[in-house]
């Protein structure tokens, strides 16, 4: 059983975990990195748990309270590490998902290590994040009992991607202000709320990308108050056969996550131009967010999951190397992201005619 130190920890194993997302942690600035990572790390683990469809989902959810209470400190008998060892390690057929299940204990000794108040802003957000998943376990059915649960409200939607997404927005501009003082030039509740914007707008291209792989686990994220003034239920979702009939629902949930990029457009534009750092590690997921939306929209197939959505690689790095030069500027930052979202607003505008 490996017994990782906090380098490791927050250097290999939170790099073979986290994939792309590992570029806009290296790329914070220093202060922010050990918090942000580890609290990444301690959602990772809460998200296996819940994502391995091998376990029964009541099994899923004792675990992850388990966690929840450990990452809390109102439970630290040494019992967790064995039990996910035990139950849910052997299960990953991803080395990396596999050590980490494994360090969870490391990493709760470096969770304690953090100053108070870093420590406190960690056990919130995993806190939050656990709960996001908790509904999960308790919304939907088990992955393979070939039953579809869907969501039923778009306010029940707008909670959801609070708390998985969202949440994360406000914990980032919590971690700004603790270690980059002076940094955010906007007040601290509009920023928060511009925080929480920014990480639904984010949740919203996971909902829509991943449509059609979550249907057939059961999952239906997109509200049945949409698909009925659609005239369709998640069923039909899942027969390629309908996918003009579902474009409505497509064009007006794209509409609600351009709103969110806005908000996240406005959340990056009140950081400094010499804040680089922290201007590119918002940048790259509002563009990298934009740009699928763009591929969702011209997506004919889009719940089809044999048609997903997805960046190839070498664009993602043609977008990173392209931030990275225009960075300080404003004016061509601002034009990049409005030519993006022209271009959807004008494919939504022609689905409908």
């Amino acid at each position: 059983m490996p017994n990782p130190n906090r380098a490791f920890l927050l250097g290999p194993l939170l790099k073979g975990v986290s994939r792309s997302f590992y570029l806009t942690l290296r790329i914070l600035p220093e202060g922010m990195r050990d918090p942000v990572g580890l609290a990444y790390l301690l959602a990772r683990a809460a998200d296996t748990i819940a994502d391995t469809s091998l376990i029964p989902p009541v099994q899923r959810l004792d675990l992850l309270l388990a966690l929840r209470q450990h990452v809390n400190g109102t439970q630290n008998d040494g019992s967790l590490a064995q039990r996910l060892s035990a139950e849910v390690a052997s299960q990953q057929t991803q080395s990396d998902e596999k050590v980490l299940l494994e360090s969870i204990g490391p990493a709760l000794g470096v969770l304690s290590q953090l100053d108070a108040s870093d420590c406190t802003a960690v056990r919130g957000i995993v806190d939050t994040l656990t709960e996001g998943m908790e509904f999960d376990l308790r919304t939907f059915p088990d992955e393979r009992s070939g039953q579809v649960a869907a969501l039923r409200t778009m306010d029940e939607l707008d909670r959801y991607t609070y708390l998985v997404a969202g949440c994360v927005g406000e914990f980032w501009t919590t971690m700004t202000y603790a270690h980059q003082p002076g940094t955010l030039t906007a007040a601290p509740e509009t920023m928060l709320r511009r925080g929480v914007r920014f990480g639904k707008a984010l949740q919203m291209v996971n909902v829509l990308r991943d449509c059609g792989k979550d249907l057939r686990i059961g999952r239906c994220y997109l509200p049945t108050e949409i698909l009925e003034r659609h005239g369709m239920t998640p069923r039909d979702l899942m027969d390629p056969a309908n996918a003009l009939r579902a474009r409505p629902i497509l064009d007006e949930l794209l509409h609600v996550s351009l709103a969110h990029f806005r908000e996240a457009m406005a959340y990056t534009f009140a950081i400094p131009r010499t804040a680089i750092r922290l201007r590119l590690a918002c940048l790259w997921p509002i563009l990298i967010g934009l740009e699928t939306l763009l591929l969702l929209a011209g997506n004919k197939a889009w719940p089809d999951p044999a048609h997903v959505s997805k960046i190839p690689r070498g664009k993602v790095y043609r977008v990173l190397v392209r931030s990275t030069a225009t960075v300080m500027s404003d004016t061509l930052l601002r034009r990049w992201m409005e030519d993006l979202i022209a271009q959807i607003e004008a494919s939504l505008d022609g689905s409908t005619r």
